[in-house]
């Protein structure tokens, strides 16, 4: 291509500050460097993690960045070392990396890899390349990537450790979900709660991460599906992906947990929190069984207390368990997921609720604030 090794100028939507819109600006994005791959992003979902970086009691993140780790592209050049894509070839870049050579990445328990392991917060990570510098200017400063990935961007260079390479003709206004959202969700049901034919499933929390942890139940194979949300707006959605009942807690006389125990003899098999906040946690782990319930933890909000729990609880028998990209390996899993989806054991197309052009990005933030999405 005529612009390997060469500085490319393109369009990108930078968060100056926290709390502001993003600003569509034009920047430089330098050529890649060893083992590193510049993309070109063609498609980019949003997810509340990038808004969580805006938040004004978020107080970690640096600015000037570019935010978006949902993405999708086309390798439009390599640096020197890298060996698993070309030019050309389409990819998805990931914020989970997947060295291949650390005693995570070897392990078959986890999808967590040694590159993340001096953070503390997921969402604080990867925010310059490995020599400590960044590959995007605007207006003479540096501007700091994202979880490695920048996806708000229409060229990013992401390590060649931060990229899974995906079939040529697939579909990437579709698959760019398989960067974070669906990922997340399917996998927490799949990969980290092991959902079990037969059983019965609680998920709080009907977003786009929710709905894909009810397709993960579904294809496991669970017999009853409870999906739970404060917008009952959302129930005909998860009632057409498998959910069996839908119960909004500002409609019901008593906590959401109690219903769920009396509905099922009990309490849930698996229960898989997706919406964060000390409530939702709590209710998804009351609702579980005792004996053998296993309760799964995946949303996060900002600034919440965090949960509390009882002895009692863990000693009954329950589990709690915690997943970061629903325990995918990046490299490994999503191309195998892009496969899936070609063959329609899933359908992703339920997930998308609006498709803007990237200059109406902060429509997007607004319709996903609203619960539109």
């Amino acid at each position: 291509m005529g612009t390997k090794g060469k500085v490319i100028k393109c369009k990108a939507a930078i968060a100056w500050e926290a709390n502001k819109p993003l600003c569509i600006e034009e920047v430089e994005v330098a050529p890649p460097k060893a083992h590193e791959v510049r993309i070109q992003i063609i498609a980019t979902a949003l997810c509340h993690s990038d808004a969580h970086i805006l938040h004004p009691k978020f107080t970690k993140a640096l600015f000037p960045v570019i935010l978006g780790h949902e993405g999708a592209g086309i390798v439009e050049s390599v640096g020197p070392g890298v060996t698993n894509c070309k030019p050309g070839d389409k990819v998805i870049p990931l914020y989970m990396p997947q060295c291949k050579k650390c005693k995570f990445c070897l392990s078959p328990l986890t999808n967590f890899c040694a590159k993340l392991s001096q953070f503390k917060d997921p969402i604080i990570q990867q925010e310059v390349m490995e020599d400590k510098t960044s590959r995007f200017t605007c207006k003479g400063k540096p501007v700091y990537h994202f979880l490695g990935t920048s996806t708000f961007s229409q060229y990013t260079v992401v390590s060649d450790t931060n990229l899974a390479k995906i079939d040529d003709d697939a579909n990437l206004e579709r698959v760019c979900l398989l960067g974070c959202g669906f990922s997340t969700g399917y996998g927490a049901a799949i990969n980290t709660a092991k959902v079990t034919p037969g059983s019965t499933c609680a998920i709080f929390g009907l977003g786009g991460v929710g709905l894909s942890a009810l397709i993960g139940c579904k294809v496991a194979g669970a017999s009853r599906i409870i999906a739970v949300d404060i917008n009952s707006e959302k129930f005909a959605k998860a009632k057409a992906l498998g959910a069996t009942d839908c119960l909004n807690p500002r409609d019901l006389q008593k906590p959401v947990q109690e219903v769920i125990i009396d509905m099922t003899g009990g309490g849930v098999d698996f229960a898989l929190d997706c919406a964060g906040g000390s409530e939702a946690m709590k209710a998804a782990l009351d609702c579980t069984t005792v004996g053998w319930g296993s309760c799964t933890l995946i949303g996060v909000a900002i600034g919440d207390k965090g949960l509390t729990v009882s002895p009692i609880e863990i000693l009954m028998g329950r589990t709690i368990n915690g997943t970061l990209f629903g325990g995918c390996k990046g490299r490994d899993s999503i191309p195998k997921l892009v496969t899936d989806y070609k063959n329609k054991k899933f359908n992703l197309d339920a997930l998308v609720t609006h498709t803007l052009p990237f200059d109406k990005i902060n429509e997007a933030f607004d319709l996903m604030h609203q619960g539109k999405r």
